[in-house]
């Protein structure tokens, strides 16, 4: 077969750290996109000494190391959708925007502050550098925590103070939010909002331990289905059913002694 009869495939692009122990960030965006059936590319931001009992250690690449991955993969693939993850310091938050122009057909971002585990993953000046970066983006996804430091505000308590902060990113630039209600109580609430309305999704909880990676997989997921084809409400429901699947998958497992990773599978 020459390479006129090559199957095309669609190509994502993943910028986050690396997670040693294979749960969270580059791992789980790369396997999240083989699942669906996406080629994954990556740059990695941060090398992590992680397992399921926390993380040890943090050593985060010089952002010219990173803007150079990113600037590789870019001048050689036609990237569909790019999922940015870690990005530990406002400097790598500005190296990362600055590769972004022009910028990519789709951009996902899924402001990681703090691992699973509730270890700190930021660095000073973080939150005034993404405000910079909201700008370039089709879709952050926070969860509450990381949405009530986006915007200055207490944590939303309720589906309408989320709606309420979503509004707020969305004037500071985002063209969408995705605000991620798991830490309320009943059943899991997530809120897509867009500047036309807004998307309930709801869902009962799944009784597991094995959530590490969990934004991971579910930001990737939406990247990954829109460069496959589907409209922004249609990626979201489709990886929030493929995150269920995963978080499904990974209470079957028993993977290291502390809270184990989500299985993505096809």
């Amino acid at each position: 077969m020459d390479r006129g009869d090559a199957r095309v495939i669609p190509v994502a692009l993943t910028i986050a750290g690396s997670d040693s122990g294979g749960g969270a960030g580059i791992q789980a965006d790369l396997k999240t996109f083989a699942a669906l059936g996406v080629f994954g590319t990556s740059a990695i931001t941060a090398i992590t000494a992680q397992n399921t009992l926390g993380v040890r250690l943090v050593h985060t690449l010089p952002p010219d190391v990173i803007a150079a991955q990113i600037a590789a993969v870019r001048e050689d693939f036609d990237i569909a959708a790019v999922k940015i993850g870690m990005l530990a310091s406002a400097e790598i938050v500005e190296a990362v925007a600055a590769e972004l122009e022009p910028a990519p057909r789709f951009v996902v971002f899924d402001p990681v502050m703090a691992a699973s585990s509730g270890d700190a993953l930021s660095r000073e000046g973080f939150i005034q550098a993404v405000g910079r970066l909201i700008a370039k983006l089709d879709l952050l996804t926070p969860n509450l925590a990381e949405a009530a430091a986006l915007t200055a505000t207490p944590q939303a308590r309720s589906e309408a103070e989320m709606a309420a902060q979503a509004r707020g990113l969305i004037n500071s630039g985002a063209r969408a939010v995705l605000m991620k209600g798991g830490h309320l109580d009943g059943d899991a609430v997530d809120l897509l909002v867009t500047p036309q309305g807004l998307h309930r999704f709801a869902a009962p909880r799944i009784n597991s331990r094995n959530l590490h990676g969990t934004g991971c997989v579910l930001s990737s997921a939406i990247a990954a289905n829109f460069a496959l084809g589907h409209d922004l409400a249609t990626a979201v429901a489709e990886a929030k059913a493929f995150t269920r699947r995963a978080i499904e998958n990974g209470r079957l497992h028993k993977l290291g002694r502390g809270p184990g990773p989500l299985m993505p599978a096809p």
